[in-house]
């Protein structure tokens, strides 16, 4: 027998309580839809179905075991029949009486090969022989049923029946089960809830985006193109072509200019200083007219659709280059980035932020909304602050300095009569100062000329003149002096005179000009910039923003989940594990405030509470879900405590709570360091599934507000699913959709417990001491004797398998076969399956119809039968019909 590799939930049905409800098929489907919708799970290809019954129930629920096994689904049906309690007995022949246990009938419904039987006559939940439980002990039944409905489990156990006679078999467990406290569980589900929404900053701390390099490709190529692109936005021979190279060559002119005023020739002739003003004023009108045409650029490309504002711009002579393929995947790259900024640890808010930054770094600004940065680029602009439109040095350049110096020195080396002579070198100084000045004149103002050169000459004239009268020179070396003097003013009178020109023409707006013609060209081409890929850059933007959106609802989401449940008042009762909350349909902070969800008081989930039931004399009972639940036990989400005794003589062992079996061993622990981020860590990976299809919904273009809706339902169904597979399974089981890129933490880190108790309990020999057989000392007989014909199975959550492996080897220890690691679950251990010996379990056949028909009572969908059934007798034969086979 085999099955496939995907299992799914498996779903409980317990015919000891709840069979007078399932008499038609509908009722059966319906009674297996509400357990998975609950479970928030699609109605699977292949079901599996656990049913609780008692030996008695095989014959007397035959109708119901009919149904089940014609269950439709794409696949195999899976049933696995769960018996406790001892057998009512048999006769043969009528004399021969056998006492209970001695035989176990079951139809033929039961022989399908998808079909197992595992009959535990009695739990043996005592620890001391003191205590007395019930065979049927509801706490003990509770965790078997739970670790039954593991799915690696329960396909494990179903195959194992299938090598064994007649499919049935005699349970032997030994369980440890490793689980934090309801209290630690909880606190650390809120805070990993926290972790994982973030904090609310306000927007007060910007983000940093990654290098366009190490952005997904779709985005890295919207930011570059946008940031970075070549300055080739005029067209060759188009209108702003010809309006730059118009003005850019007036200002070329004007640089030519410039430098012949700046040449001593300049100093002496007032011709180059006109031709240098008339190309300025010439250079200012070709500039106007270009700013005019940026203006009129950005003020036609700020409405319209794309298309329409980049065919005013190729009528400007503004080349927009092709957006190729840059628009594409961006859904994709969305996705790829919020997967990875999650999986850096970030939380929720602070990748929303993320993807603000990202719409404000890609999206496009209109035209219009530069038009105010044209004052930043004209010459008054950058003459703002001067107050005079005649610039000089801010200081004299050194070299100029020390020429005077040396030139009045050189120049002063007279004494006596001839001692005059050392002013000449200083008064030209002086002279040229006064020509320079009057010749860079415009109107009244004249050009301020700086009075360092002549101070340093005078200075250097009345050194020379202390030395010629100290030493006496003789006369031709005053006259040598003079001349290399005056040699030496001409050097220095040309550098001040490029100095005072150079700014006498900047005041003038050479550069200023040149400046703002640079200015206006970028901001040109930033206009064009803009509108390359606007449409694509719009989109994403917007995308980004609607992603921002959404993680920041489904951080208040889980932020409404992490507040602290209020106190239950006193008297209150309890359906669950979560007390009155019914929390698969709570409302969330997704959803419209103004909306409501229904809840029926059905509970299936709370299928522990089926386990309270009282024996009546027909064995059955009407819906227990209809009965109110009892209070559940607080070291065990399963575990439903034993009803108290209605009478005052009843022994006081049955007013205790539920115990815990003496095949089951817990390990609580108080939590790891790891606990609270590994969980933070699912609920991101769980979190990225949900909004799988809005990411779809993205790439189609498709951001309003149902896509949003949708997934935002879908966020609130992830989030409970995800309350309710750490509440069943703990926390060593993954997630429904765990990261696949990230291992599981261990055992130390999730529990603050170890893994040798597992391994050790795994690897156990198989002898008489290694389980707990389930059966009563009736039962005992009924076994097969044979120790190879058991089937044993050792079982731990995959989490623990490299540690459970791991401690093998160090101890020398050789790992056993088959070992079955559960992707769920909290519980480790060995099942035994011990076959049932030859002749024990009888099979029946159905009675035949009174028409004469062969095949068996079968309901039809008003709840008629065929016929009316008989007795059945362990040879296979009818009694009490009309005929027999």
């Amino acid at each position: 027998m085999t099955f496939p590799e995907s299992t799914t939930a498996v779903v409980h049905i317990d015919l000891r309580t709840g069979a007078a409800a399932l008499t038609t098929a509908q009722a059966v489907r319906d009674r297996v839809a509400e357990q998975l919708g609950r479970a928030g799970l699609p109605e699977p290809d292949h079901p599996l179905l656990l049913v609780t019954d008692t030996p008695a129930g095989l014959t007397g629920h035959q109708l119901q075991y009919e149904l089940l096994s014609n269950y439709r689904a794409v696949g195999d049906t899976r049933i696995l029949v769960l018996l406790v309690g001892s057998s009512p007995g048999s006769y043969a022949g009528g004399e021969e009486a056998y006492g209970p246990d001695r035989r176990l009938v079951r139809p033929a419904t039961l022989r399908a090969s998808t079909i197992g039987l595992v009959w535990a006559g009695d739990l043996r939940s005592a620890r001391t022989a003191l205590e007395r439980p019930e065979p049927d002990d509801p706490a003990s039944l509770a965790v078997l049923v739970d670790l039954l409905s593991v799915p690696d489990v329960f396909v494990r156990v179903l195959e194992d029946l299938g090598r064994l006679p007649d499919s049935v078999a005699a349970p032997g467990v030994q369980l440890l089960e490793q689980d934090l406290p309801p209290e630690v569980r909880d606190r650390a589900w809120r805070d990993a809830l926290s972790r994982f929404a973030g904090e609310d900053g306000g927007g007060a701390s910007p983000v940093t985006l990654p290098p366009a390099a190490r952005l997904p490709e779709p985005l890295g190529a919207l930011v570059s193109g946008r940031e970075g692109r070549p300055h080739g936005h005029r067209q060759p021979n188009g209108p702003a072509d010809l309006a730059h190279r118009t003005c850019a060559e007036s200002l070329d002119r004007v640089d030519d200019d410039l430098v012949a005023l700046r040449a001593l020739p300049g100093l002496l002739s007032p011709a180059r200083r006109e031709a240098l003003e008339s190309d300025l004023d010439q250079a200012r009108g070709h500039l106007d007219e270009f700013r005019a045409l940026v203006e009129r650029a950005l003020q036609g490309s700020g409405s319209g659709a794309a298309a329409e504002a980049a065919a005013r711009l190729d009528a400007l002579g503004l080349r927009v280059p092709p957006a190729e393929s840059a628009g594409e995947r961006v859904g994709e790259g969305l996705r790829e980035l919020a997967r990875t900024l999650l999986d850096e640890g970030l939380a929720l808010r602070s990748v929303a932020q993320h993807f603000t930054a990202l719409a404000g770094r890609v999206e496009p600004v209109p035209g219009t909304a530069l038009l105010h940065r044209l004052d930043d680029h004209s010459e008054e602009a950058v003459h703002r602050g001067s107050a005079t439109e005649y610039a000089a040095p801010p200081r004299t350049p050194a070299a100029p300095l020390v020429l005077a110096g040396a030139a009045g020195a050189l120049g002063g080396l007279w004494q006596g009569a001839l001692l005059p002579l050392a002013l000449v070198v200083p008064v030209v100084f002086v002279a040229v100062a006064i020509w320079g000045a009057r010749r860079l004149r415009t109107g009244r103002r004249t050009a301020r000329w700086t009075v360092g050169p002549r101070v340093a000459a005078v200075a250097g004239a009345v050194a020379g003149a202390a030395a010629a009268y100290a030493t006496a020179p003789p006369a031709w070396l005053g006259v040598t002096g003079l001349l290399a003097g005056l040699g030496l003013t001409a050097e220095a009178v040309r550098r001040l005179w490029r100095g005072v020109a150079t700014s006498w023409a900047a005041g003038r707006g050479t550069t200023a000009l040149r400046t703002a013609l640079d200015g206006l060209d970028a901001l040109l081409a930033e206009l064009v910039r803009e509108h390359w890929a606007a449409e694509e850059r719009l989109y994403c933007a917007d995308a980004a923003r609607s992603v921002a959106g959404m993680l920041r609802a489904t951080a208040a989401a889980a932020d409404a989940r992490a507040v602290p449940e209020p106190a239950a008042p006193a008297g209150a009762s309890n359906s669950g594990p979560y007390g009155d909350e019914d929390w698969l349909s709570a409302p969330s902070a997704l959803e419209d405030p103004g909306a409501e969800t229904a809840h029926d008081g059905a509970d299936d989930g709370d299928w522990a509470a089926a386990y309270t039931w009282e024996s009546g004399p027909s064995g059955d009972r009407d819906d227990p879900y209809a009965a109110p639940a009892p209070d559940p036990v607080p070291d065990h989400p399963f575990a439903t405590p034993v009803p108290k005794a209605a009478s005052a003589d009843a022994a006081p062992w049955e007013e205790t709570p539920a115990r815990t079996p003496r095949w089951l061993d817990r390990e609580i622990g108080e939590g790891g360091p790891d606990l609270v981020a590994t969980l933070a860590g699912d609920l991101r990976a769980t979190v990225m599934v949900a909004m799988k299809p809005y990411w779809g919904a993205v790439e189609r273009g498709q951001t309003a507000a149902l896509a949003v809706r949708r997934t935002e339902e879908r966020v609130r169904d992830v989030l409970s699913d995800a309350r309710h597979h750490l509440w069943h399974n703990g926390v060593l089981a993954p997630p429904r959709h765990p990261a696949e890129h990230r291992a599981r933490t261990s055992a130390a880190g999730l529990l603050g417990t170890d893994s040798l108790r597992v391994a050790e309990l795994m690897g156990r020999d198989t002898d008489g001491q290694a389980v707990v057989q389930l059966s009563s000392p009736e039962q005992g007989s009924l076994l097969s004797r044979d120790p190879e014909a058991a089937r044993w199975i050792r079982f731990a959550p995959r989490t623990l398998q490299g540690e459970v492996e791991t401690a093998w080897h160090k101890s020398g220890s050789p790992p056993p076969d088959g070992a079955l690691w559960t992707s769920s679950g909290r519980y480790a251990g060995l099942i035994r399956l011990t076959p049932l010996r030859m002749g024990v379990v009888d099979t029946v056949l159905p009675r035949q119809s009174r028409s004469g028909s062969t095949r068996p009572d079968h309901p039809d969908d008003t709840g008629h039968t065929d016929g009316a059934r008989g007795t059945y007798s362990s040879a296979g034969t009818e009694t009490g019909g009309d005929e027999g086979w």
